[in-house]
């Protein structure tokens, strides 16, 4: 005769919460594998003075930044005339919609309105009182970083690391 064991009342529970605490630890590790591929910038290279960035996966630099001293992810857009920041950022990061103008952007013409940046922080870099537009049609949370502000910096590409210094 063969003798079982009884089952404890707590086995399935305790399974349970074991792979629950597994799929947690690989979202959380995936998560961040995600997040690096977007923005290898989370943490930058200070190098004294200067800021070196990688690119991400599909070529672009992505840095974390402050603008207005809240957290911002920033994309170097050298292929922007000013600053866009989406516009629903705009109360948070404390800006104010100033007069509506039209811009030609990759998806046709949209109105913008103008607003200033008082502050704008990447790294060791800080740049003061920047134009910069409201855009209704940037559902992200990315604020494309233009000319006027990366003309007061230096930019030296080389493979896919970029070197910034004021």
């Amino acid at each position: 005769m063969k003798r079982t064991r009884p089952h404890s009342p707590l086995g399935k529970p305790m399974l349970f919460l074991a792979w629950l605490s597994m799929l947690g630890l690989l979202y959380l590790y995936f998560d961040d594998k995600l997040q690096q591929q977007i923005n290898p910038n989370l943490d930058p290279m200070i190098q004294g003075e200067e800021l070196v960035l990688k690119q991400n996966r599909r070529g672009h630099y992505v840095v974390a930044g402050d603008l207005n001293g809240q957290p911002v992810t920033l994309m170097l857009d050298t292929g922007a005339t000013t600053i866009s920041v989406p516009a629903h950022l705009g109360p948070a990061l404390g800006l104010k919609p100033g007069f509506p103008y039209p811009v030609s952007t990759a998806n046709g013409t949209i109105t913008v309105h103008r607003t200033t940046i008082e502050t704008l922080t990447i790294g060791p870099l800080t740049l003061y009182n920047l134009d910069a537009s409201l855009n209704p049609g940037q559902e992200d949370d990315t604020i494309l970083l233009g000319m006027n502000a990366l003309r007061h910096l230096e930019l030296v590409q080389r493979g896919q690391t970029l070197t910034i210094r004021k």
